[in-house]
């Protein structure tokens, strides 16, 4: 039984996407969060999967597609809301944020037959997805989150527990204004992009191309960053 799982925040003004903010304004930046949740809940419902869930902190939306169960965060850090998320499977689980809208059913569509993990390195230093083919909430507790050495540390772990690592491809997060134009970019027919449109279209702000949260990552030359 595989299931996919959605970590995320209701995309609510003031608490979603502040980094955006400025160039763009808290609702811009909480809009831009909601086109971005609502591009990666499309790719999810479209991956071949057994299960759906998200798992939310907030309330759900409009931009919840049907087919998808809901599971509420957990109180603490991020290790611990993870840990949380993968302890609502008990088979083959992939978890992913809302925060990579160029996300496609094709990077989503996994097989543990020879791996007991998939690492999916995020350009920052983190990662945007993780699979377990055996889920174990204690693989993500004490992870030091949203640092440079997120994603080393997280992959070390797996490595450390004995399991087969399967890497998959490196994705940029939207978590900066110059984030959010690169991302764009790279799917201008999805809701994010459109989004975008509406709010450059009249040359109000054109973030800082090619600028963000890109810190050297331990796994990745930084030339080709």
């Amino acid at each position: 039984m595989t299931t996919l799982l959605v970590i995320a925040k209701e995309p609510v003004p003031g608490r979603v996407k502040t980094r955006l903010t400025p160039p763009f304004t808290p609702e811009e930046a909480a809009t831009l969060a909601e086109a971005s949740l609502a591009d990666t809940l499309g790719a999810v419902a479209a991956t071949p999967a057994d299960r759906r869930v998200l798992v939310l902190a907030g309330e759900p939306g409009p931009w919840l597609p049907p087919g998808f169960e809901v599971v509420r965060q957990c109180a603490g850090g991020l290790d611990e809301r993870l840990a949380h998320a993968f302890a609502q499977s008990d088979g083959p689980t992939l978890l992913i944020g809302m925060d990579t809208p160029q996300v496609t059913p094709e990077l989503l569509t996994v097989d543990f037959a020879d791996c007991d993990a998939y690492f999916g390195p995020a350009e920052d230093g983190g990662f945007w997805a993780l699979g377990l083919a055996d889920p174990d909430p204690e693989l993500l507790r004490g992870v030091p989150m949203s640092t440079p050495r997120t994603g080393a540390v997280q992959r070390e772990r797996l490595v450390a527990a004995g399991l087969r690592v399967r890497d998959m491809a490196w994705l940029r997060d939207v978590d900066t204004a110059g984030d959010v134009e690169a991302v764009a970019e790279l799917v201008p027919r999805g809701a994010f992009a459109a989004q975008l449109a509406r709010f450059t279209g009249d040359g109000r702000r054109n973030p800082p191309r090619g600028a963000g949260n890109c810190a050297p990552s331990p796994h990745r030359p930084a030339a080709k960053r």
